[in-house]
């Protein structure tokens, strides 16, 4: 899932990059408070009509063990969902991190819009009461024993099965990439997590101040927020025209792919706006290794070409596979094109493995089109959560998810677009009042103030 949109010249009057900070809104007018009001109830609820299930509503009774590995928003998500559809199962959450993170605004705290502290939460204060939380990692699933066993060895039988364990971000694929090096030489990536995202900011702050040449990277495989390294070449590029250092400056965007968003809609307009703002692009270019003190990047195409590339600033983005206890089980894609990051092998329409049928994928792990944001979870846990009900109930999971996926595309400083699209590659606005590849204040608005609030009440199984 590879794709973006297109944008405009910054707007007058926009602050001086000497007193740009950290921040959450720009001064409103009455006819844009009128214009993101109109927008605020839907916006809430971006991701259509999933609601939480009827008080009314009849619970289950079962003495089902569920095991949910991963407590990121599709873990505890569907914890809550579960909670509410059955009455008397047990449920238990493997998971060793406490702190969760809002990854949807790391693109934020990156740019200079949102404080660090914005996207960190407690993981303690999240767990739905009781469910059972098991403060370790899972390293071994054993689905033919219905068994996980963690990683300090201790092995949980199950009943049923929900896999959310996210992503893995394969750093060894680049020589010479260093984590901890971030914010220094140029060196950047919203990937590792809130801190890194936070020294993003600092390296891109000190770069706009005197421009330079900017290289922004593109791995070939699937993505967590396929949007975020296009959101961040829009935005590196309006912060330099804000400093007035964009005339001594080149941003080069280097796809691994022969794309640069996978919608191809989506894809034509992000090229024709970079096209209009000077945002080069180089497609088939796959950054293999870097040397961080000599700021160069090293790149491969397919046929084997070697290049070397100086920079000032880089975006570097990680190639993405599954966990390793996914990728070296039996639950893990055995062949086809989603085999090579072993991941998870779920029928994209139910979310139901397709040979273990007391199992279940939500979010990033899925092996499935498109779906590694966290709109699609807000649409998807509803529907994991209702299918595994039925599987309890001895019937066969009825509805059909149709990969639902959305991206707020930050073109600039208080515009973005609202791009909302399915498995295949359709459209599927659902604000009437936002066009989905139209600038829009009403969209930047939603991304910076309405969307966390949304997905807290995703998290609770309050949407």
């Amino acid at each position: 899932m590879l794709t973006q949109p297109q944008g405009s010249p910054a707007p007058a009057g926009t602050p001086q990059p000497s007193a740009i900070q950290p921040s959450t809104a720009l001064p409103l007018s009455r006819r844009a408070w009128l214009g993101a009001a109109a927008g605020a109830g839907a916006a809430a609820g971006i991701g259509l009509g999933v609601t939480a299930a009827p008080a009314h509503a009849a619970r289950l009774p079962t003495k089902a063990h569920i095991v949910i590995a991963g407590s990121g928003l599709a873990g505890i998500a569907v914890a809550h969902r579960l909670q509410g559809l059955l009455d008397g199962a047990r449920i238990t959450i493997i998971d060793a991190k406490q702190a969760h993170h809002y990854q949807p605004g790391y693109t934020l705290v990156a740019t200079g819009v949102w404080p660090v502290d914005k996207v960190i939460e407690r993981n303690a204060a999240l767990q739905p009461a009781g469910v059972q939380w098991v403060q370790d990692m899972v390293a071994e699933f054993d689905p033919a024993a219905n068994a996980v066993v963690t990683a300090s060895g201790q092995r949980i039988a199950y009943d049923y099965l929900v896999v959310a364990t996210g992503t893995h971000q394969d750093w060894a694929q680049i020589e010479g990439m260093d984590v901890k090096a971030i914010g220094s030489n140029g060196l950047a990536s919203v990937y590792p997590g809130a801190e890194a995202a936070a020294a993003t900011w600092a390296a891109m702050d000190r770069f706009r101040q005197q421009g330079g040449q900017a290289v922004m990277t593109l791995p070939a495989t699937p993505l967590k927020c396929a949007g975020a390294p296009l959101k961040m070449s829009f935005m590196l590029r309006d912060r330099l025209a804000q400093a007035g250092t964009l005339d001594k400056s080149s941003i080069t965007f280097y796809s691994a792919l022969h794309n640069v968003f996978g919608v191809p809609v989506v894809n034509d307009s992000v090229l024709q706006r970079w096209q209009a703002l000077g945002v080069g692009v180089q497609y088939g270019q796959k950054l293999t290794a870097i040397d961080i003190g000599a700021r160069r990047a090293t790149f491969a195409t397919p046929e084997g070409e070697v290049s070397e590339v100086p920079y000032d600033f880089i975006h570097v983005v990680p190639p993405t596979r599954a966990v390793d206890a996914v990728k070296n089980s039996d639950l893990a894609w055995q062949d086809g094109p989603m085999a090579a990051g072993g991941w998870l092998e779920v029928d994209k329409n139910t979310l139901q493995h397709r040979r273990y049928q007391n199992v279940f994928g939500l979010g990033d792990t899925n092996g499935t089109p498109r779906g590694k944001t966290a709109a699609t979870i807000k649409k998807s846990a509803p529907i994991v959560a209702r299918h595994l009900v039925e599987v309890i109930a001895g019937r066969a999971p009825g509805e059909v998810f149709d990969g639902y996926t959305s991206c707020p595309m930050i073109v600039r400083e208080g515009s973005a677009w609202l791009i909302e699209f399915d498995y295949e590659g359709r459209l599927t606005p659902s604000l009437p009042m936002i066009e989905p590849l139209q600038d829009s204040y009403a969209a930047w608005l939603m991304k910076i103030r309405m969307l966390k609030p949304a997905y807290m009440a995703v998290l609770k199984g309050r949407v």
